[in-house]
């Protein structure tokens, strides 16, 4: 992942975790369009989903890649951990779980992605 480029989160791929209103249920998710993706979970895009079936709206954890292969590597690589794996993962940049989704297009991006670096992604 490395530093943050904003051509890039606009051009390679993004890995996401959703979450519902009692973060009980993970969902993990790779994209090469965040915005379009996450607004397609919102609006229950695809009526038998996982997605729409556990209410997951809330986005809690983002990582950039420089390609979708990149990301879908590391989506099946987080999907392959434990829930407690993935739970530390998401606090060590989100430790309060708010919905991401608002700062995806603002600056403070730039300081979401600066808390993980390629030994946290690794």
């Amino acid at each position: 992942m490395g530093t943050f480029d904003c051509k890039m989160f606009r051009q390679g791929g993004s890995t996401y975790i959703l979450t519902n209103k009692n973060l009980t249920t993970l969902y993990t998710g790779s994209t090469t369009d965040m915005n379009r993706k996450f607004k397609e979970h919102l609006g229950h895009y695809y009526p038998n989903a996982f997605s729409k079936r556990y209410c997951l709206y809330k986005l809690v954890f983002l990582a950039n890649f420089s390609s979708i292969k990149e990301a879908k590597r590391y989506e099946y690589y987080i999907k392959g951990k434990k829930r407690n794996w993935k739970i530390d993962l998401i606090e060590k940049g989100n430790p309060l779980w708010r919905n991401l989704y608002s700062i995806i297009n603002s600056d403070e991006i730039e300081s979401y992605f600066s808390k993980y670096d390629n030994a946290v992604l690794g």
